[in-house]
């Protein structure tokens, strides 16, 4: 399945959450990943960052998707990355 994660996290834990979604995922903006993953795999990510943020201050967001059939990704402005991968 696709997916993309975003997140808005306490400075304090950043660093923590971006290495762990470097695991699994394409860091392709400040805060954004995609890729493609299994859902065995997406759950050891959600098990992991439980783990690591306070869910009283912390928030992070995962879409995914079952096919790319009707998405389209658009860049507007400096690619950082990942941009060939996903969608």
């Amino acid at each position: 399945m696709q997916v993309i994660l975003v997140y808005d996290i306490i400075e304090k834990r950043v660093a923590r959450v971006l290495k762990v979604c470097k695991k699994y995922l394409y860091w392709v903006q400040n805060s954004v990943f995609e890729g493609e993953i299994t859902e065995a795999k997406l759950e050891k990510l959600k098990a992991e960052l439980k783990k690591i943020i306070n869910e009283k201050e912390d928030s992070i967001i995962i879409y995914t998707f079952k096919s790319t059939r009707y998405t389209k990704r658009e860049i507007i402005g400096i690619k950082k990355g990942g941009e060939e991968i996903i969608l």
